[in-house]
């Protein structure tokens, strides 16, 4: 028998654009189950962007760089015996595994929830589970799969609805902007880098994009990312006519979902960022180069997709085609992207 439930943990550490991708889930939970207390186990480095959300109750972190040494490391493995403690005495009657890895699948059976619910797609962690469900062609996009998770725990909303949280930091992304002498109500924001750098389209082709969207549609544009992505975007300046404020490091997470609300076009790998201003519903292009775009791309939103084979990758979640290499991805189809978005408007009816 499933539901309703009066406590409930959703496991989702990381990755950014992962969180994101998990947001429908967390709002279907709250609108299915409203009375429930529910907490989301993250990542400290990711909580900024979920602090504060209308349907959340408590986040509960999860330093996985530190916890990985717990079987070496005395202070380490007091710290996830720490957590383990905690989590049963959360006494939780559902837990939502979203990561489905071994080690959050493990997480899930220690915290003693007698109903666990989770994906079946690697690492085996289904067998910690009570319920699971494989993936399928009809839900091929993790939003609609994690969904299916939920509408399994019981769930009676499962309507797709990314929300993120108001968060005071509007005067500070004009302060930003103002500093980088952007205007707030016409710029671009590029997103060059990610954690992979196979995912990375060439820094010469984002240079070639900023010189077009300043010249040719009068934006000022912005390179934004984290701190290790600053000598990436000062390549990118050093190529370009003209050259696009480097925001790398300069935001707090916060702070990025404000800069990236006002843009008027974001143009990004898939990374974390990109996904962001898909939930924001921006004006969007986003390149995809091994991962599927069927499973993870922006959201009902084709039309913001660049990738070789875009719609014929089913369910893999990784493409070992050469052709699909992000330096395949050509300046004009991206340039074309970009006008359509520009016309159109862009976001999510």
């Amino acid at each position: 028998m499933v539901g309703p439930y009066e406590n409930i943990l959703l496991i989702k550490p990381s990755s950014l654009g992962d969180i994101v991708m998990a947001l429908p889930a967390l709002s279907s939970l709250r609108r299915s189950f409203p009375q429930a207390r529910i907490s989301w186990l993250v990542r400290p480095e990711f909580a900024p962007l979920i602090e504060g959300h209308p349907h959340l109750d408590e986040i509960v972190l999860f330093d996985r760089k530190h916890l990985a040494k717990a079987w070496h490391s005395p202070a380490a493995g007091r710290g996830l015996i720490s957590l383990v403690s905690k989590l049963r005495s959360r006494r939780f009657d559902a837990v939502l595994d979203l990561q489905g890895l071994f080690r959050t699948g493990l997480l899930a059976r220690l915290s003693g929830c007698p109903q666990r619910f989770g994906t079946r797609w690697r690492e085996r962690a289904h067998l910690f589970y009570t319920t699971s469900i494989p993936p399928r062609l009809e839900w091929v996009h993790v939003v609609d799969y994690y969904l299916k998770l939920v509408e399994a725990m019981g769930g009676s909303d499962c309507r797709v609805e990314f929300v993120l949280p108001d968060k005071p930091a509007a005067a500070a992304a004009d302060g930003l902007l103002s500093r980088h002498k952007i205007d707030s109500d016409r710029y671009a924001i590029v997103i060059p880098g990610s954690a992979q750098v196979s995912k990375c389209w060439p820094p010469e082709r984002f240079a070639a994009l900023a010189d077009r969207l300043a010249s040719e549609h009068g934006l000022a544009v912005a390179a934004a990312g984290g701190k290790s992505e600053s000598e990436m975007i000062e390549k990118i300046r050093s190529l370009a006519k003209h050259p696009p404020a480097n925001l790398a490091g300069q935001t707090s997470l916060p702070e990025l979902v404000e800069v990236l609300r006002r843009a008027q076009l974001v143009v990004s790998n898939d990374t974390g960022p990109g996904h962001i201003a898909a939930a924001l519903g921006r004006p969007l292009v986003m390149m995809f180069s091994w991962s599927n775009p069927l499973r993870v791309g922006p959201y009902g939103r084709p039309q913001c997709v660049v990738a070789r084979d875009a719609d014929k990758r089913g369910l893999a979640s990784r493409s070992r085609d050469p052709r699909h290499a992000i330096r395949h991805i050509t300046f004009d189809e991206v340039y074309a992207k970009v006008v359509e978005q520009l016309q159109a408007g862009g976001g999510r009816p």
